[in-house]
């Protein structure tokens, strides 16, 4: 299968799978690699084959959506994101915490990967702004569709281009040398906790003062699904709480009513002040 015939395909799958084509352009390559792989295992001769291989055998669209996982992840990836969340507005999240009496500020990392970004969140606060908050604890929660990557996640042991980005000085502070790994110190590794979910399916229980759903969603799903997800976003966020996108991504339609553009060049952006609803429906 040449990249012409893997367009071809994708174009005419990924609606199937509620997907879009325009997310997939850059990194069809990984996928197309996946699927011709595939196609050899099933002794099928292309990709119209295993088209109609998936048209006979429904329970091979669950495969097909497997392959087109994308898992790019590495620590501190945007740096500018991530200053901005420890100057502006964790503090201001943790302000207005201590101001309503809460003891502890709430993450949820979505399509976590192996957890560079939940990490990165927490040795941000732990490190750098907890001492300005000492009676504020943080919890972090980081869920992903992959069974592999969580257990990575839950090991916390990395190799060197995961940690490329990360500042010198949290990297010191957060890890322990194992042979040519890094791995998180316990300490905290037991402040995130790892679920195997996937965001199309299943959410976790809010509320949560700040969520990282970056890179996925609004990327690789088509308008419809980012509309379900973003409406079951919204209501795991405590009034006036912080929801981060990829720097490259935007908002689906009608998402004005729900959210204000807080920073939208580094996607991010502020819950409008309404109460948080548990929707048992997600």
């Amino acid at each position: 299968m040449n990249d012409r015939e893997c367009i071809e395909f994708l174009q005419l799958a990924l609606p199937k799978m509620e997907m879009r084509w325009v997310g997939f352009r850059k990194v069809r390559k990984q996928v197309c690699k996946r699927i011709n792989r595939r196609i050899n295992e099933l002794t099928l001769s292309n990709s119209s084959a295993y088209m109609r291989y998936l048209d006979a055998c429904p329970e091979e669209w669950a495969q097909l959506d497997q392959m087109c996982r994308i898992t790019i992840s590495r620590f501190y990836r945007d740096r500018g994101l991530f200053g901005h969340l420890e100057n502006d507005e964790l503090p201001e999240i943790a302000r207005k915490a201590i101001g309503r009496g809460e003891k502890e500020l709430s993450c949820w990392s979505i399509g976590c990967a192996s957890g560079e970004e939940a990490y990165t969140v927490l040795l941000i606060w732990e490190k750098r702004l907890k001492p300005r908050f000492p009676n504020l604890e943080i919890k972090v929660i980081a869920s992903d569709s992959d069974p592999n990557m969580i257990r990575r996640g839950e090991a916390g042991c990395y190799g060197p281009g995961s940690m490329k980005d990360l500042p010198e000085e949290l990297m010191e502070a957060g890890f322990d040398r194992s042979g040519e790994q890094l791995c998180i110190k316990d300490r905290f590794k037991n402040k995130i906790k790892f679920l195997n979910q996937d965001i199309r399916e299943a959410m976790p229980d809010g509320p949560f003062h700040l969520i990282l759903c970056r890179n996925l969603v609004f990327t690789y799903f088509n308008e419809r699904l980012q509309q379900r997800i973003l409406k079951g976003i919204r209501e795991r966020l405590t009034p006036g709480g912080i929801l981060v996108t990829g720097i490259h991504e935007t908002l689906p339609a009608g998402s004005n009513d729900l959210f204000l553009s807080e920073a939208p060049h580094i996607g991010i952006y502020r819950s409008y002040l309404r109460p948080w609803v548990n929707d048992d429906a997600h």
